[in-house]
């Protein structure tokens, strides 16, 4: 594996007053820290410690952010701050009407006001807000200490330890050393069921043979309806259709989600986790990655409380096991390969994609029925679950070339969870391969036959997954084939990948032809 450049922010492990240093300090809140597990706030104290929220424009506007995690940030950020003053803090807080356009001039702003020895704040998720923080000593006048994020169950520093001289870095090996750490779903020293990972039988595909519980909606409070009739006046062409809004805004609201997909969800969850559905958006997932991302739920929490499931006998052990994956593994691995190859890994771009990202990417407006599907869930929801972002959305884009840095910025302002620590990895990485491996063994690469298997949208759509050229033939399969033509020297060697190229190879030339023909046509058409 190609080891990056690699620049971590300067990060205190602990408050200063913690080494016996009497100070005054402003401590600001990022949006995505709602939590007084936030080290800034762990040891903070009413009688001498401001606290500092702010919406600001520059945070809302960097991308086209969806209106429902807009909604949900301010929303939470506004009752987190009534959380801190109940608690005895003077909070400062600037809604974003306000004439405070940058986290910067905020801080300035109250500081001019007051007399502070340090601003404190948490380690942020993206790598442009910890470049911006470097330069806020000299800006600000005062000194300026980033804590790192205790809430993540993996330190930089321990992820980096366990990369150090490893040819790979294979998730599913860290995710057992975590289980190990932390000894869930372990039994002594091995695993529980005498095996790491139940992938397999998390794979069904879905054919109505279940009913999907309904959720249960959260109605809007008087903060979270004022939020979303301001967010609705300045953002009225962002995608998110708030109608729909059912998110919650407070930790006990929260927890009442996560209860209710314990309760409701969760023993169909790890069996149905990869279906594509085409009755409901939601299947049996537990919907509480944008909690966990804005800090209203603990992970560590969420995992125990799983296990602690499947030890009563209320799911199976695969299903506890394929969340607890998803969390104690694939989230820490994600943060921790982000901060080790940033800021050059957002550059990556291993297959030179440059198409510009069609324009129906912001309305859905396509004929292939399972992108159609996604993208519009998407773009009104701001959720999809991980196998239509990666397996469908982003295997689309993946196929016919679209522009990394395109398809990333359309990722990390569709979704509510998304921040760049977990976005940029997911889509650059995962879905799109872009950095040639350091991730993903092999490319997500899929044709028809794939979204086929896994769902019911080909059902609905006017394209036959059997099919591989012609005006009914569905899309991905000619596309599939000619990316992996296109892309021969950069997969040849690929021992994941030596099958299907072989397989190419011994194709009727003609054969050849006629589909690469077909998929020029459909990147015309489609893309």
């Amino acid at each position: 594996m190609r080891r990056l450049a690699r620049t971590h922010i300067g990060l205190k492990s602990g408050d200063p007053r913690k080494q016996g240093m009497s100070a005054r300090n402003l401590i600001l809140v990022l949006g995505d820290q709602l939590s007084l597990n936030n080290p800034a706030l762990s040891d903070a104290d009413p009688a001498c410690d401001h606290i500092l929220l702010a919406e600001v424009t520059e945070e809302a506007t960097y991308v086209r952010h969806n209106r429902h995690k807009l909604v949900l940030l301010f929303s939470a950020m506004r009752h987190f701050a009534s959380r801190l003053k109940r608690k005895g803090f003077e909070v400062h807080y600037f809604q974003l009407g306000d004439d405070v356009s940058t986290l910067k001039s905020a801080c300035k702003t109250v500081l001019d006001g007051h007399d502070f020895e340090r601003v404190l704040v948490c380690q942020p998720g993206e790598y442009r807000l910890a470049h911006e923080f470097r330069q806020w000593p000299e800006a600000l006048g005062v000194e300026v200490e980033v804590l790192a994020d205790t809430r993540f169950l993996a330190s930089l520093e321990a992820f980096d330890a366990w990369a150090d001289g490893r040819k790979q870095l294979r998730m599913e090996y860290f995710y057992r050393d975590m289980r190990r750490q932390y000894d869930i779903l372990m039994d002594g020293d091995k695993p529980c069921g005498d095996r790491w990972n139940y992938d397999n039988e998390n794979r069904v595909g879905w054919r109505q043979q279940e009913d999907i519980p309904p959720r249960v909606n959260v109605e809007p409070d008087a903060v979270t309806a004022a939020v979303i009739e301001e967010v609705s006046a300045a953002f009225p062409d962002n995608p998110g259709d708030l109608s729909q809004f059912r998110l919650a805004v407070t930790q006990t609201g929260a927890e009442r989600q996560f209860d209710w997909f314990c309760e409701h969800a969760l023993s169909r969850f790890g069996t149905y986790q990869d279906a594509l559905v085409e009755e409901s958006p939601w299947v049996f997932h537990s919907l509480i990655s944008m909690y966990l991302n804005c800090g209203l739920l603990d992970p560590l929490e969420v995992c125990r409380r799983v296990e602690q499931h499947w030890r009563n006998g209320d799911c199976e052990l695969s299903a506890a096991e394929g969340f607890i994956r998803q969390v104690l593994g694939w989230r820490e691995y994600i943060r921790g390969i982000y901060w080790r190859f940033m800021p050059d890994y957002a550059d990556e771009n291993f297959f030179g994609a440059e198409r510009p990202l069609p324009d129906w990417f912001w309305s859905g407006e396509t004929e292939m029925r399972c992108v159609s599907q996604a993208v519009r869930q998407s773009l009104d929801l701001g959720y999809a679950h991980h196998i239509q972002r990666l397996m469908v959305i982003g295997n689309f884009s993946l196929l016919t070339g679209l522009d990394v840095q395109s398809v990333c910025d359309w990722y990390l302002a569709v979704y509510i969870d998304a921040y760049e620590w977990v976005e940029l990895p997911n889509t650059l990485g995962m879905a799109l391969y872009a950095d040639g491996g350091s991730m993903a063994s092999k490319p997500y690469a899929a044709s028809g036959k794939y979204i086929q298997k896994q769902g019911d949208h080909c059902k609905q759509c006017r394209f036959k997954p059997s099919k591989m050229t012609g005006e009914d033939a569905c899309p991905f399969n000619s596309l599939y084939w000619r990316f992996i033509d296109r892309q021969s020297d950069k997969l040849e060697n690929n021992p994941r990948m030596g099958l299907i190229m072989a397989n190419w190879k011994k194709r009727n030339p003609d054969d050849k032809t006629a589909i690469l023909k077909w998929a020029d046509h459909c990147l015309d058409r489609h893309a």
